[in-house]
């Protein structure tokens, strides 16, 4: 209770809140007061009916019933009470992600499956959903209580980069740049043969070489991007990155921490041995020469409460992985960045999760979009958090940029969508 009351009315409000158990106190109090039990003390309350959620302390499979009101959908529904359904509980158990603890039947990749969420089932996927009942929620707040005044939220894009590969050819040594040029003369690709030994030969860029250009985006519109790099130490079935002990990589690495947000992607292999996580985030650190505190997990994989775990554990404080690897929308139903409850200890963690909404990954492989497609369903989503003063966090790939025939059009996407949608925000 405390934990959703601090997320809710002091973190995305900015009113200060304090909790009793006692009726007489709550009576003689003369501020706003919000009564959240089964009976009502005074006439000048406002009440939310509550659900036994929240009184729990035990992890069980809840029957969680979803109606329609208004405009969109809630969770907990009352017969009485001023919202006719329970705020609380329902924000709770989403931002918890109460459902990721209870069985459930993973993806091919290990991961909770979107498909397995209620966000899903119930269609609210695509909605920041607790944004939207908490703009209520503040608005009966303060037809009941004028006085009150909310925090000025502003809405906010953070655009972010997984570095997975950050070079095609370049800087990847005698032996793989072999592999990939037996690889394609097998397969017939000529074009392939010929572009990788331009680019070896310096005849022309690395195809993945879109640093340069990415910056002068960054100037132009004024934004702070995070970048985050791949790491591992051994290459890997789902681990390609350049060896990080590359001097031409470090200084790539150097280059964006002296003016940008860099974080570690923790390697698929990390997922398997916890020593190699201490070891990828060493690494970084001995690049960059400060701490890492910023990561999102490589594919997205990762499990609770054992992954956020260990990165609290690694001096982690800000965490960009809570979103799906198949399908864009809003896995924990909030457009805002909020701290992680540990379900299991039944605590509030220092670990501030930033949820993304959109990752070009997800458009192009999952979805089967279009680079015309993705252009409209990102520019849905930019307007969506605008207008409840969300946070919007994309991710994208630096080979969804370069001038890979697969990725044709692309390039394109984000500069229109920076210059059409996010300059008018600045």
């Amino acid at each position: 209770m405390q934990y959703i009351t601090d997320v809710l009315l002091h973190s995305q409000s900015g009113i200060e809140v304090s909790l009793t158990t006692s009726p007489d106190e709550f009576i003689q109090y003369g501020g706003a007061k919000i009564n959240y039990s089964q009976s009502s003390l005074t006439d000048d309350e406002l009440r939310v009916m509550p659900s036994p959620l929240l009184f729990e302390n035990n992890i069980v499979p809840q029957n969680i019933l979803c109606k329609e009101q208004g405009n969109y959908k809630v969770l907990f529904p009352t017969e009485t009470g001023d919202l006719h359904f329970d705020i609380f509980a329902a924000s709770f158990y989403l931002l918890s992600r109460y459902e990721e603890y209870l069985p459930h039947q993973p993806d091919e990749y290990g991961r909770f499956a979107h498909t397995e969420s209620i966000a899903y089932k119930e269609g609210f996927l695509q909605q920041p959903i607790i944004n939207y009942w908490l703009f209520d929620f503040q608005k009966i707040l303060q037809a009941k209580f004028p006085f009150l005044v909310f925090a000025i939220k502003k809405f906010r894009f953070i655009p972010t980069y997984d570095i997975d590969i950050a070079f095609s050819y370049l800087h990847k040594g005698i032996t793989r740049n072999a592999g990939g040029l037996v690889r394609s003369l097998l397969k017939g690709e000529l074009a392939a043969i010929k572009d990788r030994m331009d680019v070896l030969t310096k005849k022309k860029e690395d195809p993945f070489d879109v640093y340069e250009w990415l910056y002068a985006l960054h100037l132009k519109f004024s934004l702070q991007p995070y970048y985050f790099f791949l790491v591992a130490g051994a290459a890997g079935e789902y681990d390609k990155n350049v060896d990080p002990h590359h001097a031409e990589m470090q200084e790539l690495i150097r280059y964006h921490a002296i003016g940008y947000n860099v974080g570690v992607h923790p390697s698929w292999q990390s997922g398997d041995d916890i020593a190699l996580l201490d070891e990828e985030i060493n690494t970084l650190e001995d690049i960059i020469n400060r701490k890492v505190v910023h990561s999102r997990q490589h594919y997205i994989r990762f499990t609770l409460p054992g992954t956020y775990r260990q990165l609290i554990a690694h001096g982690i404080l800000n965490e960009f992985s809570m979103g799906y690897g198949t399908i864009n929308g809003f896995r924990a139903s909030i457009a805002s960045p909020f701290y992680w409850y540990d379900l299991s200890a039944e605590t509030k963690t220092p670990l501030l999760v930033y949820p993304f909404c959109f990752m070009d990954a997800n458009a192009f492989y999952e979805q089967k979009l279009t680079p015309s497609q993705a252009f409209t369903e990102i520019q849905y989503y930019h307007d969506v958090i605008k207008k409840i003063d969300g946070t919007m966090i994309s991710i994208w790939h630096n080979n969804f940029f370069g001038n890979d025939p697969l990725f044709k059009g692309w390039k394109e996407v984000y500069e229109v969508f920076l210059d059409e949608v996010v300059y008018w925000d600045l």
